[in-house]
């Protein structure tokens, strides 16, 4: 059973694919870990041994942030910018998009189920 940062590695996947299941390590950053460590990418996680487990460890502890730490990392900065009330921080608060998408249409994931405005009366003569 490889544990590493309190997350427990699929045994059947390649390593490469693996490290992934740790929040804050993509597919690049997996491989960089691999290489500088001497390890092969293509072998599977049940096929470390506690040597190679042992420096991808020491490795992933020293050099990067990952989990806990960088979600709680990610929500300061969210909240820095909605405390400074800048345009990001803003479009933060009021749950829209914050990089310049449209809203007219589209957003829906970020503005929720749509709320239905009635239309304007029809005058009659």
């Amino acid at each position: 059973m490889a544990r590493i940062s309190g997350i427990d590695l699929p045994k059947n996947k390649r390593g490469e694919i693996g490290l992934t299941y740790i929040y804050g390590i993509g597919r690049s950053t997996a491989q960089h870990i691999l290489t500088e460590c001497g390890i092969d990418l293509s072998k599977k996680v049940s096929e470390w041994n506690d040597d190679e487990l042992s420096k991808i460890r020491k490795f992933i502890t020293e050099g990067l942030t990952v989990e806990g730490e960088l979600r709680s990392e990610k929500q300061l900065n969210i909240k820095r910018l909605m405390d400074i009330g800048c345009y990001r921080g803003l479009r933060h608060r009021k749950g829209l998009p914050l990089r310049g998408q449209r809203t007219r249409t589209n957003a829906r994931t970020r503005k929720g189920k749509r709320k239905t405005v009635a239309g304007k009366k029809k005058v009659t003569k």
